[in-house]
Protein backbone atom coordinates (compact mmCIF):
# COMPACT_ATOMS: atom_id res chain seq x y z
CA UNK A 1 0.00 0.00 0.00
CA UNK A 2 1.19 3.45 -0.89
CA UNK A 3 0.55 6.50 1.30
CA UNK A 4 1.80 9.64 1.86
CA UNK A 5 4.61 8.63 -1.33
CA UNK A 6 6.18 5.76 0.72
CA UNK A 7 5.58 1.67 -0.02
CA UNK A 8 4.70 0.78 3.22
CA UNK A 9 4.35 -2.87 2.56
CA UNK A 10 7.87 -2.60 0.62
CA UNK A 11 9.13 -1.39 4.21
CA UNK A 12 7.34 -3.84 6.04
CA UNK A 13 8.71 -6.34 4.52
CA UNK A 14 12.09 -5.18 4.92
CA UNK A 15 11.83 -5.08 8.70
CA UNK A 16 10.15 -8.09 9.03
CA UNK A 17 12.59 -10.12 7.22
CA UNK A 18 15.62 -8.23 8.50
CA UNK A 19 18.44 -10.11 9.92
CA UNK A 20 20.87 -8.63 12.65
CA UNK A 21 23.82 -7.53 10.41
CA UNK A 22 21.33 -5.93 8.10
CA UNK A 23 20.55 -2.84 10.25
CA UNK A 24 22.97 -0.55 7.72
CA UNK A 25 20.62 -1.42 5.07
CA UNK A 26 17.44 -0.90 6.74
CA UNK A 27 18.88 2.78 7.48
CA UNK A 28 19.49 3.68 3.93
CA UNK A 29 15.80 2.08 2.65
CA UNK A 30 14.83 4.17 5.64
CA UNK A 31 16.49 7.19 4.39
CA UNK A 32 15.46 6.66 0.76
CA UNK A 33 11.77 6.30 1.40
CA UNK A 34 11.47 9.35 3.74
CA UNK A 35 13.56 11.45 0.93
CA UNK A 36 11.70 10.51 -1.94
CA UNK A 37 8.11 11.50 -0.10
CA UNK A 38 9.57 14.33 1.47
CA UNK A 39 10.23 15.13 -2.07
CA UNK A 40 6.85 14.67 -3.54
CA UNK A 41 5.42 16.99 -1.59
CA UNK A 42 5.69 20.47 -0.17
CA UNK A 43 7.99 20.42 2.27
CA UNK A 44 5.77 22.01 5.43
CA UNK A 45 5.75 20.80 9.17
CA UNK A 46 2.22 18.99 8.55
CA UNK A 47 3.20 17.10 5.60
CA UNK A 48 6.68 16.03 7.13
CA UNK A 49 4.95 14.75 10.10
CA UNK A 50 2.88 12.74 8.64
CA UNK A 51 5.41 11.03 6.03
CA UNK A 52 7.66 10.48 9.29
CA UNK A 53 4.74 8.79 11.21
CA UNK A 54 3.99 6.74 8.32
CA UNK A 55 7.25 5.03 8.14
CA UNK A 56 7.44 4.94 12.10
CA UNK A 57 4.06 3.15 11.68
CA UNK A 58 5.56 0.66 8.95
CA UNK A 59 8.74 -0.14 10.86
CA UNK A 60 6.62 -1.01 13.96
CA UNK A 61 4.75 -3.47 11.99
CA UNK A 62 7.86 -4.83 9.96
CA UNK A 63 9.43 -4.97 13.59
CA UNK A 64 6.47 -6.96 14.76
CA UNK A 65 7.04 -9.78 12.71
CA UNK A 66 10.43 -10.17 13.04
CA UNK A 67 11.85 -13.54 14.91
CA UNK A 68 14.68 -11.58 15.83
CA UNK A 69 15.12 -10.58 19.74
CA UNK A 70 14.42 -7.35 21.48
CA UNK A 71 17.63 -6.25 21.27
CA UNK A 72 18.30 -7.09 17.84
CA UNK A 73 14.88 -5.46 16.81
CA UNK A 74 15.64 -2.37 19.10
CA UNK A 75 18.97 -2.00 16.91
CA UNK A 76 17.18 -2.06 13.56
CA UNK A 77 14.34 0.65 15.05
CA UNK A 78 17.71 2.49 16.17
CA UNK A 79 18.68 2.57 12.05
CA UNK A 80 15.16 3.51 11.26
CA UNK A 81 15.44 6.56 13.19
CA UNK A 82 18.93 7.61 11.69
CA UNK A 83 17.55 6.91 8.50
CA UNK A 84 14.96 9.40 9.30
CA UNK A 85 17.22 11.94 10.76
CA UNK A 86 19.31 12.14 7.56
CA UNK A 87 16.78 12.55 5.57
CA UNK A 88 15.32 15.57 7.81
CA UNK A 89 18.79 16.72 7.68
CA UNK A 90 18.51 17.28 3.88
CA UNK A 91 15.09 19.07 4.89
CA UNK A 92 16.65 21.77 6.76
CA UNK A 93 20.03 22.06 3.84
CA UNK A 94 17.13 22.39 1.36
CA UNK A 95 15.38 25.06 3.39
CA UNK A 96 18.09 27.02 4.66
CA UNK A 97 19.62 27.09 0.47
CA UNK A 98 16.00 28.25 -0.28
CA UNK A 99 16.47 31.08 2.77
CA UNK A 100 19.92 32.10 2.19
CA UNK A 101 18.88 32.42 -1.68
CA UNK A 102 15.98 34.53 -0.56
CA UNK A 103 17.95 36.95 1.89
CA UNK A 104 21.30 37.31 -0.54
CA UNK A 105 18.71 39.10 -2.69
CA UNK A 106 17.32 41.43 -0.12
CA UNK A 107 14.54 40.01 1.10
CA UNK A 108 13.35 40.19 5.11
CA UNK A 109 12.82 37.27 7.20
CA UNK A 110 10.15 38.97 8.84
CA UNK A 111 7.82 38.55 5.83
CA UNK A 112 4.96 35.72 7.29
CA UNK A 113 5.93 33.14 5.18
CA UNK A 114 9.60 32.53 5.86
CA UNK A 115 9.04 33.22 9.39
CA UNK A 116 6.92 30.12 9.35
CA UNK A 117 9.79 28.55 7.07
CA UNK A 118 12.13 29.17 9.99
CA UNK A 119 9.82 27.69 12.93
CA UNK A 120 9.54 24.83 10.73
CA UNK A 121 12.89 24.15 10.73
CA UNK A 122 13.32 25.26 14.66
CA UNK A 123 10.63 21.87 14.90
CA UNK A 124 12.21 19.62 13.14
CA UNK A 125 14.17 17.78 16.12
CA UNK A 126 10.87 17.66 17.96
CA UNK A 127 8.89 16.23 14.97
CA UNK A 128 10.94 13.30 14.35
CA UNK A 129 11.07 12.81 18.37
CA UNK A 130 7.49 13.58 18.33
CA UNK A 131 6.99 10.30 15.47
CA UNK A 132 9.08 7.82 17.39
CA UNK A 133 6.74 8.66 20.87
CA UNK A 134 3.87 7.95 18.79
CA UNK A 135 5.25 4.82 17.10
CA UNK A 136 6.38 3.66 21.19
CA UNK A 137 2.65 4.34 22.46
CA UNK A 138 0.57 2.95 19.30
CA UNK A 139 3.15 -0.28 19.46
CA UNK A 140 2.19 -3.54 21.01
CA UNK A 141 3.48 -4.25 23.96
CA UNK A 142 6.70 -6.04 22.33
CA UNK A 143 7.86 -2.77 20.67
CA UNK A 144 7.71 -0.76 23.26
CA UNK A 145 10.31 -1.47 24.75
CA UNK A 146 12.31 -1.05 21.77
CA UNK A 147 10.88 1.86 20.68
CA UNK A 148 10.81 3.42 24.42
CA UNK A 149 14.77 2.52 24.39
CA UNK A 150 15.43 4.08 20.69
CA UNK A 151 14.29 7.42 22.12
CA UNK A 152 16.15 7.34 25.29
CA UNK A 153 19.14 6.91 23.90
CA UNK A 154 19.02 9.81 20.56
CA UNK A 155 17.33 12.29 23.11
CA UNK A 156 19.86 14.54 24.98
CA UNK A 157 22.21 13.89 21.97
CA UNK A 158 23.15 15.97 18.99
CA UNK A 159 20.80 14.57 15.73
CA UNK A 160 21.83 15.79 12.65
CA UNK A 161 18.64 17.33 12.12
CA UNK A 162 18.62 19.26 14.90
CA UNK A 163 22.47 20.57 14.76
CA UNK A 164 21.65 21.61 11.15
CA UNK A 165 18.36 23.26 12.22
CA UNK A 166 20.78 25.55 14.94
CA UNK A 167 23.42 26.22 12.25
CA UNK A 168 20.87 27.25 10.07
CA UNK A 169 19.01 29.46 12.09
CA UNK A 170 21.77 31.23 13.76
CA UNK A 171 23.36 31.69 9.69
CA UNK A 172 20.40 33.15 8.36
CA UNK A 173 19.76 35.61 11.15
CA UNK A 174 23.30 36.44 11.02
CA UNK A 175 22.94 37.41 7.31
CA UNK A 176 19.55 39.42 7.46
CA UNK A 177 21.50 41.40 9.88
CA UNK A 178 24.19 42.31 7.60
CA UNK A 179 21.90 42.60 5.02
CA UNK A 180 19.75 45.25 6.69
CA UNK A 181 23.26 46.78 7.39
CA UNK A 182 23.91 46.90 4.13
CA UNK A 183 20.75 48.62 2.92
CA UNK A 184 19.68 45.46 0.30
CA UNK A 185 15.90 45.53 0.12
CA UNK A 186 13.41 44.10 -2.64
CA UNK A 187 10.62 46.10 -4.12
CA UNK A 188 7.09 44.59 -2.69
CA UNK A 189 6.58 43.12 -6.66
CA UNK A 190 9.91 41.24 -6.60
CA UNK A 191 9.69 40.22 -2.76
CA UNK A 192 6.04 39.06 -3.27
CA UNK A 193 7.42 37.07 -7.01
CA UNK A 194 10.09 35.31 -4.60
CA UNK A 195 7.87 34.31 -1.88
CA UNK A 196 5.40 32.75 -4.52
CA UNK A 197 7.96 30.62 -5.29
CA UNK A 198 9.03 29.58 -2.05
CA UNK A 199 7.73 25.98 -1.86
CA UNK A 200 8.85 25.19 -5.34
CA UNK A 201 12.45 26.35 -4.37
CA UNK A 202 12.72 24.32 -1.74
CA UNK A 203 11.52 21.41 -3.34
CA UNK A 204 13.81 21.51 -5.89
CA UNK A 205 16.63 22.06 -3.56
CA UNK A 206 16.16 18.63 -2.10
CA UNK A 207 15.70 16.85 -5.23
CA UNK A 208 18.95 18.80 -6.38
CA UNK A 209 20.76 17.79 -3.44
CA UNK A 210 19.45 14.30 -3.32
CA UNK A 211 20.67 14.01 -7.58
CA UNK A 212 24.17 15.33 -6.73
CA UNK A 213 24.56 12.19 -4.06
CA UNK A 214 23.54 10.24 -6.17
CA UNK A 215 25.80 11.59 -9.45
CA UNK A 216 23.17 12.61 -11.32
CA UNK A 217 22.60 16.02 -13.12
CA UNK A 218 20.17 18.40 -11.85
CA UNK A 219 17.70 20.29 -14.20
CA UNK A 220 18.29 23.31 -15.61
CA UNK A 221 17.59 26.31 -13.35
CA UNK A 222 14.20 28.28 -13.88
CA UNK A 223 14.78 32.02 -14.60
CA UNK A 224 14.78 33.52 -11.13
CA UNK A 225 11.87 35.30 -9.86
CA UNK A 226 13.64 38.86 -10.23
CA UNK A 227 14.00 38.52 -13.82
CA UNK A 228 11.18 37.77 -14.14
CA UNK A 229 9.45 40.34 -12.11
CA UNK A 230 11.54 42.86 -13.90
CA UNK A 231 10.15 42.60 -17.35
CA UNK A 232 6.29 42.80 -15.86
Amino acid sequence: MIKHGIDQDALITQFSQATARQGEALRKAVNEATLKALQGRELSLANIRQVLDTVTRSASAGAAASPLGTADVQALLTKAFAGMDAALEQAVQAHRTALQQMVDQGLSLRETQLKKALADIDKMEDTLFAAVRKAAAGADSALQGPWSAVLQAVQGKATGTGTQASAALEQLLDDTQKSLRDGRALSLRASQAMLDTYTTLVSGVLIGMSQALQGERPPAPAASPRKRASRG
